[in-house]
C-alpha cells in the first residue's frame, strides 16, 4: 500500500512538472509575436485551463507554430482528462467510494455491521431499524444483482470490520458486528482478530458459552426461540400434562427453559412427556432426579418422562394433554406431525407448532420476526435486569460478593435466569395468567402487591420458597450438589438443600429476585 502511494506521488509530480513546462514554453513562444493574444504567463495558464476543460472561450489563441503544437498537446490532454474524470466518477459511484463517503457523514450514528446478508440478518436489521432511528445498517459484502433490496436504508460494502472501524474513528457509540451464520466465528474470514477491535460482536452458535472474550458474545437461535415461546405462552396453573414432540436443538432448549422458568407454585406437579432421543441429555444432566421425578408421573413434584417409542402409540396421553408442543428441527416434519395429529387424534389441549411459515388457524411460534430482535440477540433488557438483581443481592448480604463484571459466565447466567422468571413472578403477584408483556406499569402494580403482602410472614415465606425452588432447579440442571462449603471447582453449594434447612440470611437472599421489580418502578 505504501509503495503504491509513493508511485502515485511520483507520477503526480512528473505530470505537474510536464504541465508547468508546457505552459512556460507556450508563454515564451507567444509573447514576442506582434499578433499574439497571449502576452503574460497568466494568459498562457488561462488558455491551458480553458482548453483542458474543453470550455474553449476563444478569447485567447496561440498564433506561432510552437504555440499551435502546444495547443494540440493540450487538446489531446483534455480528451484524456475527460475520459479519466468520467471513469473515475463512474468508478466512485459503482465501487466503495460513495458508500464510504456516506458513512463519513454519519459517524455519530449507531453502526450495525453484518458480515453477510441472509434471511436472519435481514430480519434482525429490519427490527433494529424500527427501534433505533439513528441506526446505520452495513452489510460486509457486495449486493447481488438478483437480490431484492431491503425495505430499510442500508449499505452493501465489501469491507472488513477493521476498515469500517477505521472509517468511524471512534466517534459516537461502538460499532456492533453480527455473524449470523451458525458457528460462523470459526469460519468467516471477517471474524479474524475481532477481539482486538473496539466493537461489540454477536456471533450465532449452536454450542459454547455466552462469551468468548471481553467483546465477543454468543447467541443461540434455539435458546432465543425457547425464551420467546415460554414468554408469550407461559405455563398456566391448570396445565399438568405437557407433551413435547421432537427433541433436537429446539426441543432441548424448550425443555431447558421450562425447567428454569416454569415455576408457579411450590406445590405444582407438571408432567413433561418428551418424545425423541434423550440419551445424551440425560447423561449430561445426571442430577435432575434430585428435583424431578424421572420416568413416572408424581403428584408432589414436576416429572420428566422420556419416551423411546412412537408418539403415535400414545392416544390416551395425547387426548388428556393440556398442551402439545411440536418442535422437531426439520420444519416440514413438524408440519407433517401437526396435520397427522389433527386428522387422526382426539386433541383437547392446545397444539403449538414451531414454524417460520405462518398459516391462519395454526398456533405457530419461533418465526424469524419473533426470534431475531435486538432484545433477543443482544439481551439488553434481560442483562439490565440481571445486573440489577446482582446489585440488590450484593447489598442484601453481609459477606463479600462479586460485581457483575467480576462474575464468570455461569454465575451471570444464574442472574439472567432469575431475570427470565420475572414475568412469571408478575403473573403470580397479580394473579393474572393473561399477562405476556413486561412493562413498567405492570411491574409497578406487581411491586405494590409484593410490598403489601410480604409483611405477612407466611406470604413472604411462600415467595422465598418459590424462588429457592427456581434457584435449586437451575443449579441442579448444571450438576451442582450440596456441600457444607461453597466450592465452585467441585460444583458444591451449602444452599442446595430444602428451604427449611436454610438460615435466616440465606432465606433473605431469595428476596433480591422479587425486589428487582421495585428497581424497574424507580427507573
Amino acid at each position: 500500500m505504501k509503495r503504491r502511494k509513493r508511485i502515485f506521488l511520483y507520477m503526480t509530480a512528473i505530470l505537474m512538472l510536464f504541465y508547468t513546462g508546457l505552459v512556460t514554453l507556450l508563454y515564451f513562444s507567444e509573447y514576442t509575436s506582434n499578433s499574439a493574444t497571449i502576452h503574460t504567463f497568466g494568459d498562457a495558464f488561462w488558455y491551458s485551463l480553458v482548453t483542458l476543460t474543453t470550455v474553449g472561450y476563444g478569447d485567447l489563441t496561440p498564433v506561432t507554430p510552437m504555440g499551435h503544437v502546444i495547443g494540440v498537446v493540450f487538446l489531446f490532454m483534455s480528451a484524456g482528462m475527460m475520459v479519466t474524470l468520467f471513469g473515475a466518477a463512474v468508478s466512485f459511484v459503482t465501487s466503495e467510494g460513495l458508500p464510504f463517503l456516506m458513512l463519513r457523514f454519519q459517524r455519530k450514528k449507531n453502526w450495525y455491521y453484518f458480515a453477510d446478508y441472509g434471511a436472519e440478518a435481514n430480519t434482525l436489521a429490519a427490527n433494529i431499524y424500527k427501534e433505533d432511528t439513528d441506526a446505520v445498517i452495513i452489510y460486509g459484502e457486495k449486493r447481488d444483482e438478483q437480490m431484492e433490496f431491503p425495505d430499510y436504508p442500508c449499505l452493501f460494502i465489501s469491507a472488513s470490520p477493521a476498515r469500517i472501524v477505521a472509517c468511524k474513528k471512534n466517534i459516537g457509540s461502538r460499532c456492533k458486528v453480527f455473524l449470523m451464520k451458525e458457528n460462523d466465528i470459526g469460519e468467516n474470514s471477517r471474524a479474524i482478530d475481532l477481539h482486538k477491535l473496539p466493537v461489540d460482536v454477536y456471533a450465532r452458535t449452536t454450542n459454547g458459552d455466552d462469551h468468548l472474550s471481553g467483546n465477543i458474545n454468543f447467541f443461540h437461535s434455539y435458546d432465543c426461540c425457547a425464551r420467546q415461546y415460554w414468554r408469550s405462552r407461559a405455563l398456566c396453573s391448570y396445565e399438568n400434562t405437557i407433551v413435547l414432540i421432537g427433541f433436537g436443538n429446539y426441543g432441548r432448549f424448550i425443555l431447558e427453559r421450562a425447567i428454569m422458568t416454569n415455576i408457579i407454585s411450590v406445590d405444582q406437579h407438571v408432567a413433561y412427556h418428551i418424545f425423541g432421543d434423550a440419551e445424551e441429555f440425560l447423561a449430561m444432566h445426571d442430577h435432575l432426579h434430585e428435583m424431578f421425578s424421572i420416568g413416572e408421573e408424581s403428584q408432589t413434584t414436576d416429572s420428566l418422562i422420556f419416551h423411546d417409542g412412537l408418539w403415535e402409540n400414545c392416544h390416551g396421553l395425547l387426548e388428556r394433554a393440556d398442551r402439545i408442543i411440536i418442535c422437531p428441527d426439520d420444519e416440514p416434519e413438524g408440519w407433517n406431525i401437526f396435520w397427522r395429529l389433527h386428522r387422526y387424534y382426539k386433541i383437547h389441549g392446545q397444539v403449538h407448532l414451531h414454524s417460520n411459515r405462518k398459516a391462519p388457524g395454526v398456533a405457530y411460534f419461533g418465526t424469524n420476526e419473533e426470534i431475531y430482535t435486538p432484545n433477543q440477540i443482544m439481551r439488553t433488557a434481560l442483562n439490565k435486569a440481571a445486573i440489577m438483581i446482582n446489585e440488590i443481592f450484593c447489598r442484601s448480604v453481609s459477606y463479600p460478593t462479586l460485581s457483575w463484571d467480576e462474575l464468570d459466565d455461569f454465575h451471570r447466567e444464574s442472574k439472567i435466569t432469575a431475570a427470565d422468571h420475572l414475568l412469571m413472578k408478575i403473573r403470580i403477584l397479580l394473579e393474572d395468567e393473561k399477562i405476556t408483556d413486561f412493562t413498567a406499569d405492570v411491574a409497578e402494580k406487581a411491586y405494590q402487591k409484593y410490598c403489601e403482602t410480604k409483611s405477612d410472614r407466611s406470604v413472604q415465606d411462600r415467595y422465598r420458597r418459590l424462588d429457592h425452588l427456581r434457584w435449586l432447579r437451575f443449579y441442579t440442571y448444571y450438576n451442582w450438589s450440596y456441600g457444607p462449603f461453597r466450592n465452585d471447582a467441585e460444583r458444591q453449594h451449602p444452599m442446595l438443600c430444602p428451604y427449611d434447612e436454610l438460615n435466616e440470611e440465606q432465606k433473605r437472599e431469595r428476596d433480591a429476585a422479587w425486589e428487582i421489580l421495585g428497581s424497574f418502578v424507580q427507573t
